[in-house]
């Protein structure tokens, strides 16, 4: 089975759409467990740089990621802090929490909106898998095991 959703996959289910930098960004609604407001992660020392820490989200430790570093974005303040959200993504048993600038809509992509992702230096590991246009501008949707770096779920399909 591949982990990257076929064109099929990406018009049947809803995305949900959230910002970074200004840019629009969207993953399977499926794979969203929740969206919390914005707290402070407890900081995991000698951590990779977009990790921002770990939470407690019901008794479960789920590792915190910065959108922003995450997606080579700047890192600079968002405009509008309060809307600042953590969007908690799954894999299979796997939770990650996701820093996002603000939460937007639900989006229903149409198959003539979609399309491939640009050429970014073949990095094997960029979780940009289609874009989609929308208002003028676009959205880029994103593989969650890609973007939380479930390595061993990318690495390794079942």
């Amino acid at each position: 089975m591949s982990l990257v959703p076929s064109l099929e996959t990406i018009v049947r289910e809803p995305w949900l759409s959230f910002q970074l930098d200004g840019q629009h960004y969207a993953v399977l609604l499926s794979r969203v467990s929740e969206v919390i407001r914005d707290s402070t992660p407890t900081p995991v020392p000698g951590a990779a740089g977009d990790l921002l820490g770990i939470c407690h989200l019901r008794g479960n430790i789920v590792p915190v990621l910065d959108g922003r570093r995450r997606l080579g974005l700047s890192t600079t303040a968002p405009s509008d802090p309060t809307a600042t959200r953590i969007v908690v993504c799954t894999h299979e048993t796997h939770r990650v929490g996701l820093r996002v600038d603000a939460v937007g809509d639900l989006l229903q992509p149409k198959p003539e909106a979609i399309e491939p992702p640009p050429l970014r230096s073949g990095r094997a590991d960029d979780p940009v898998q289609a874009v989609m246009g929308w208002h003028g501008g676009f959205v880029a949707l994103l593989d969650v095991p890609k973007l939380c770096r479930l390595e061993r779920d990318v690495k390794n399909p079942a």
